[in-house]
């Protein structure tokens, strides 16, 4: 709804530009809006490398915001952030929660980003909710990250020069290259070359150019809860193989269009257990499916179906949880945290959106890569449910 103005130093400028802001929000809040929403990490930034102003916000322009979105009576102030403990994230959303009334949502990871464990996150929610605050962790259901892909924004290679010099061409002059193996032993023999990278990330880029124990090989019954035999480092073991050279090959499967899964959020444990309490508590909402962001890496608003298919139905790894408890969260409870009382339940007078859902057939495919944006950019994408038919009902 709007932006903080950076100075020369990184920071905001202070709250003299908030006057803007506060007239911005309540506009902003008109009855078809849902809240405000904000960005505080190094990972979001523009297409110039600069991090989204919102980042360095200070919490009073921050609070702000949120009472101009009091003064209107309803909405949802929502976040991701690093939770750097300096920036003392939670004592201004308890503050803002406490002074408007109105209910404070953050993305609640498990992230090499976050200062906080997960843990800590939740205790200190809590902290602030026994003092009168209404905040809310939004939880992922399985690991976030990065689908990567040779057409796709990342893969292991692109800090290599042999890459770097076909980076520019087409992509049928590429993928030539790609399957030719004098290309192949040239690239695989080259180190990375991380100048020019930012700094604020490297850790993330080191990961992802050569941390084969925690990058997955995806086929078409891939689980989104892989154990460490599906890792890139143990099926080259099991090979004979370098895991660079299998990883190369892996993204030259199927004519290059190969896909390898690293989950850089929610999986340092290399499971979900830390999760099955999470879905039995009633101030996180399930969320984080990332539909229509970062469309290079991973672009699939997926997380009602995994839900569905892992958490309820085929999880090997752990417990389940009952359908039942699932179609709560996804419907009421989330239509509750966003002030939409009047849905969420199959009952008289209630709105409703009804899915016919075979639920045998619910199934997450194998990823692809669609070109359907302007200029022809990628847009990553999962498959939907095979089986399922929508009914609308708007009448009360």
């Amino acid at each position: 709804m709007c932006s903080a103005t950076a100075n020369s130093r990184g920071r905001c400028r202070p709250p003299r530009t908030s006057p803007k802001c506060r007239a911005s929000s309540r506009k902003a809040s008109a009855p078809s809006a849902l809240g405000f929403s904000t960005s505080r990490t190094v990972i979001h930034k523009s297409v110039d490398g600069e991090v989204v102003p919102g980042t360095t916000a200070t919490a009073e322009e921050l609070i702000e915001i949120g009472r101009a979105m009091g003064r209107v009576g309803y909405g949802v102030f929502e976040m991701a952030s690093d939770l750097n403990r300096e920036w003392n994230e939670f004592d201004w959303m308890g503050k803002l929660s406490r002074e408007t009334g109105l209910p404070v949502t953050f993305a609640a990871l498990q992230s090499i980003a976050k200062e906080q464990p997960l843990d800590e996150q939740i205790e200190r929610m809590r902290a602030e909710n026994a003092k009168g605050a209404n905040i809310v962790a939004q939880i992922a259901l399985r690991g976030n990250g990065i689908i990567m892909a040779w057409r796709g924004t990342v893969h292991p290679f692109r800090f290599r020069k042999s890459w770097q010099a076909i980076a520019d061409l087409s992509w049928e002059e590429q993928k030539a290259k790609l399957l030719d193996p004098m290309f192949k032993a040239r690239l695989l023999s080259e180190e990375n070359d991380f100048t020019g990278a930012p700094q604020d990330i490297m850790g993330l880029l080191m990961v992802v150019a050569g941390g084969w124990t925690m990058q997955f090989e995806m086929d078409a019954d891939f689980d989104y809860e892989p154990g460490p035999d599906a890792s890139i480092a143990a099926r080259a073991a099991a090979a004979g193989v370098d895991p660079a050279e299998y990883a190369y090959d892996l993204l030259c499967r199927d004519d290059a269009a190969g896909f390898a899964y690293l989950p850089i959020l929610n999986y340092a444990d290399g499971n979900l257990d830390f999760l099955e309490a999470l879905q039995d508590a009633g101030d996180t909402v399930n969320s984080l499916s990332d539909g229509g962001a970062h469309c290079g890496t991973i672009c699939d608003a997926a997380s009602p179906t995994f839900m569905l298919q892992h958490w309820v139905r085929d999880r090997k790894r752990g417990r389940r949880i009952p359908l039942e408890r699932a179609i709560k969260r996804q419907c009421r409870d989330t239509a509750l945290l966003y002030g939409l009382e009047d849905r969420g339940l199959v009952a008289p007078g209630y709105l409703a959106d009804l899915n016919v859902i075979d639920f045998e057939r619910v199934r997450l495919g194998k990823p692809w890569l669609a070109f359907d944006l302007p200029v022809a950019a990628a847009s990553g994408c999962c498959r939907r449910p095979t089986a399922m038919s929508r009914r609308s009902s708007r009448e009360r």
